[in-house]
């Protein structure tokens, strides 16, 4: 441990390695008589911990803290202490990576989602926040073995999903492909001693071939006057690992394990040797990638070409100049080595862009497991770079559509967004986008907002949350008391009570298919029009349907008659009868009553789907009796061109026949580029419904009318 004591007095001033010492020392003291699960002592870890951030050149107060990192959650030292002996900068780094102990939680998974949200907060305020954080977690996965399988799968899943992903998105290739590696041999450990075992064996063989691919290149290098140092790099496991997997192959199919690199002095320089290496390799179509051109979202910038040789060896050559492989080696790290290098400034601020972006949307999620599962996927997926009209470079998730990218160029652009081309065509705003696509957003400052059925289409977090807190925006309480009152009112109509029906359990059931996050977002789309109650309680009645068990029939059962304004039952004596709210029958249809457990009976349709599944027993004869005197419920669908005015063509003719609307819900189906209306009509007379549908389809720009059930 004391050998990190000389590393610190070469690489740093003199001044600043004695704030570094004496924070070695005051952590040495805090930590005495702790022990690490391997049996070492506790203050190993600091130390290696200061060690791996001094390798990638971080700056003093970034050392002091990483000795510090661990005294406020695990000793006696108060953050008053650290402020005192360190000062305000210190302070603020070790609070970043300090877990929160002071709450309780209900679960493991929310403490680990919270106390990340915590960490990716501080981190914005402080990136070196989160390189402290990355060097911590690459320690202990270097020392995962003494830990429990369980602990050890866990925390490798941890390190999978978020940790090298983050560091690959702040270009610190270094730690990302080590953090790679460690969690495969722990999640994956057959696959990874296979590589091991086979990779080595083959070490000798692959070596043979790095020197002749580095002597050729070299020589084109020496013909071209350009300087350069060109080097073998064996690639990490897990990205084999991961092409066996997505390829189907064998490691011997496998036959780029290694990367050859030429380092040369300027972007001319690359080009030039790219075209020299392909005048003497054949290139594999396909596989020629300029990220010098297009850089990836981490800003790594380099030329990647795959060849073949004269004798059938497949490899890759990466080009690059060396500040691009500093930035591609040290990432966001290379701010503090590099400081000298203006341009490694500019890439600072382009890197911490992304972070800032990602702040503005999480500050509309309430709850840390949705923040961490929106940045997994966010940070996680692979990139698909497309272009703007005008030819700027934008880097968008995977499978992302137009909408995607209207939230990429600005938040208002995505809003009022009607309508897209790409490549010149127009598209759906549900069209996946590749990468060289150019798109171009058709917007109308007339346009209301967006449609809550994008929150199904797009697929970066960034662009589901600026969607949802638009919604939260407009949406004003009066929507919120107004949808639950409309949710609470219908479920009495149909005999329930909502709060019974809205649980846990079924929320969660109902918040996948309706995609809302919270209740309180459920009752401001219900509110808005934006879903319809029967959406709602149809699916929660369903579900309430299922989870309650079945009673047992009555045997003796006596047979009488019982009518509720025009519809007699056969059952027994004394039930209250209901319409059911899901096929909403109405006279001439065939119908069926059903026995409801405390609810009394409810007559339904007989071709009604809920009916399919249910009890025999349950179900009783049911015929309309003739008399008049009862109003009903009827639900239709319509399909009109995209730019009919159904609304007006609807109203207008229920005006006309004096008919009702209870409920209207409509919207545009972008596939299909037709008008699609929801409705629900209360009609005075069985004859009310051929009339509606008559006269409604009459409209030349009516493609169909049809009934539904809810």
């Amino acid at each position: 441990m004391y050998e990190i004591l000389e590393t610190i007095q070469k690489n740093y001033p003199e001044q600043e390695a004695e704030i570094i010492t004496k924070a070695y020392y005051f952590a040495k003291q805090a930590h005495e008589g702790q022990k690490r699960a391997s049996g070492e002592e506790y203050f190993i870890h600091p130390c290696a911990v200061a060690q791996i951030l001094i390798d990638l050149g971080m700056d003093c107060a970034s050392v002091t803290a990483a000795f510090l990192h661990d005294t406020i959650e695990d000793t006696y030292v108060s953050e008053g202490d650290i402020q005192k002996e360190f000062g305000d900068e210190v302070l603020l780094l070790v609070q970043g990576v300090t877990k929160l102990d002071k709450i309780e939680f209900k679960s493991e998974e929310e403490e680990q989602a919270e106390n990340f949200k915590k960490i990716f907060v501080s981190m914005a305020k402080d990136i070196r926040v989160i390189i402290i954080k990355l060097s911590d977690r690459l320690h202990n996965m270097r020392s995962l073995n003494f830990l429990s399988h369980e602990r050890q799968q866990r925390i490798s899943k941890e390190t999978l999903d978020i940790y090298a992903p983050l560091a690959g998105r702040l270009g610190i290739s270094q730690i990302k492909c080590e953090l790679e590696d460690l969690c495969l041999k722990y999640l994956d450990p057959e696959a990874y001693e296979y590589l091991a075992t086979n990779i080595h064996a083959r070490v000798e063989e692959r070596r043979k071939f790095v020197d002749f691919a580095v002597k050729e290149i070299q020589e084109i290098l020496d013909e071209s006057n350009i300087k350069g140092e060109v080097f073998g790099r064996p690639k990490h496991f897990y990205s084999i690992y991961k092409k066996m997997k997505r390829q189907g192959k064998t490691l011997d199919q496998i036959y780029d394990l290694t990367a050859v690199r030429a380092i040369v002095d300027d972007i001319d320089q690359c080009y030039e040797l790219l075209g020299k290496i392909h005048k003497k390799w054949k290139p594999i179509p396909g596989r020629i990638k300029d990220y010098i051109a297009m850089p990836k979202q981490n800003m790594y910038q380099s030329l990647h070409t795959t060849v073949v040789t004269d004798f059938g060896q497949t490899f890759e050559i990466q080009i690059r100049t060396k500040e691009m492989h500093r930035m591609a080696e040290y990432g966001i790290a290379a701010h503090w080595k590099y400081k000298e290098n203006k341009s490694v400034e500019n890439n600072f601020d382009t890197r911490l862009s992304w972070i800032r972006e990602v702040m503005e949307w999480q500050g509309g999620i309430k709850d840390s497991k949705e923040f961490v599962e929106s940045l997994k996927g966010d940070v996680y997926s692979s990139e698909v770079l497309v272009f703007t009209p005008k030819g700027e470079v934008k880097s968008l998730v995977k499978d992302a559509t137009p909408i995607d990218f209207a939230y990429s160029v600005h938040t208002e652009v995505g809003h009022h967004c009607v309508g897209a081309k790409v490549n010149g065509k127009m598209v759906p705003l549900n069209t996946t986008l590749q990468v060289g696509d150019v798109v171009d957003i058709i917007t109308n400052k007339s346009s209301k907002g967006p449609s809550w059925d994008w929150l199904k289409i797009v697929k970066s977090a960034g662009a589901k949350n600026k969607i949802r807190q638009f919604f939260r925006r407009e949406m004003h309480e009066e929507n919120i008391k107004l949808g639950r009152s409309m949710l609470e009112q219908e479920a009495r109509n149909k005999g329930y009570n909502f709060s019974e029906l809205l649980n846990p359990v079924s929320f969660e059931r109902l918040q996948t298919k309706l995609s809302v996050s919270n209740e309180e977002e459920l009752y401001m789309a219900v509110g808005g029009g934006l879903i319809t109650v029967n959406q709602v309680l149809v699916k929660l009645i369903d579900f309430a349907r299922k989870e309650t068990p079945k009673p047992q029939p009555n045997k003796n059962v006596i047979t009488h008659h019982n009518s509720t304004g025009d519809v007699v039952v056969k059952g027994m004596e004394g039930l209250l009868i209901r319409f059911a709210g899901c096929c909403n029958p109405v006279p001439g249809d065939k119908i069926v009553g059903f026995i409801s457990r405390g609810r009394g009976v409810t007559v339904h349709r007989a071709d009604c789907p809920n009916m399919r599944n249910e009890d025999p027993a349950r179900i009783l004869e049911a015929n309309w009796s003739g008399k008049a005197g009862t109003d009903y419920i009827v639900n239709l669908e319509i399909h009109a061109e995209e730019s009919a005015s159904v609304l007006q063509i609807v109203s207008g003719v229920c005006a006309q026949l004096g008919l009702f609307i209870t409920s209207v819900n409509g919207r545009i189906d972008t596939k299909l580029r037709i008008a699609i209306v929801n409705m629900t009509v209360k009609l005075n007379t069985a004859s009310d419904l051929d009339t509606l549908i008559k006269k409604i389809s009459a409209d030349k720009s009516i493609i169909e009318v049809f009934r539904t059930v809810s």
